[in-house]
């Protein structure tokens, strides 16, 4: 048996992982990415760069992509719980403009695969959350797009926080500000997509 569950979810190259957890009363021990045991999953990158977050209650960060240097991730919560989003801008994709979601936090230990050619971003449930993820490669900030979070032609439906609305949701000016699906040319998205 593997040290890694592979879960398909209804979009083509997206999955969510489940590492195998080694517990005691001392606590526990996983590995969080073996690059053979992803190859085993049929999951092949080269990760490059290491990326982690700290947000509080109600933050939501996203939707973000690169249109060059574009990048696969894996991506987990090492504190707290998040509410995790790819949504495919695939140009020709059949799932173009559809959004995958799975809740990751420290106690269900899940993994998010998302691969090049996707948006993604994440709403923090709980009072905080530490976020990390692997890149397959490097940041490229003259390359940043982005996609309305609230965009109702992709319709995510975003877990209610209690004692918030969508309207008390924390997100950056920038992330305020990006353009909807419609306003996006598909064509145009990505150069180099691979």
């Amino acid at each position: 048996m593997g040290k890694f569950k592979k879960i398909e979810t209804s979009i083509e190259g997206v999955c969510i992982i489940e590492p195998t957890v080694f517990g005691d009363n001392r606590g526990y021990f996983m590995e969080t990415y073996s690059k053979p045991d992803f190859e085993e999953i049929g999951l092949n990158y080269d990760f490059v760069q290491d990326n982690q977050s700290k947000s509080k209650k109600g933050v939501l960060r996203g939707l973000h992509f690169q249109k060059e240097n574009t990048q696969a991730k894996l991506v987990r919560c090492i504190k707290g719980e998040v509410f995790d989003v790819a949504v495919d801008l695939r140009p020709g994709s059949e799932t173009y403009g559809k959004w995958e979601g799975v809740i990751l936090s420290e106690e269900n230990k899940k993994m998010f695969m998302i691969p090049k050619g996707f948006a993604h971003g994440f709403l923090v449930l709980s009072d905080e959350a530490e976020f990390s993820y692997k890149c397959d490669d490097v940041y490229n900030h003259s390359a940043e797009g982005g996609l309305k979070w609230d965009d109702s032609d992709i319709g995510i439906v975003w877990p209610e926080i209690p004692g918030m609305t969508k309207e008390d949701y924390l997100t950056s000016e920038k992330d305020g500000k990006w353009p909807t699906l419609r306003e996006i040319k598909e064509t145009d998205l990505f150069k180099n997509l691979k």
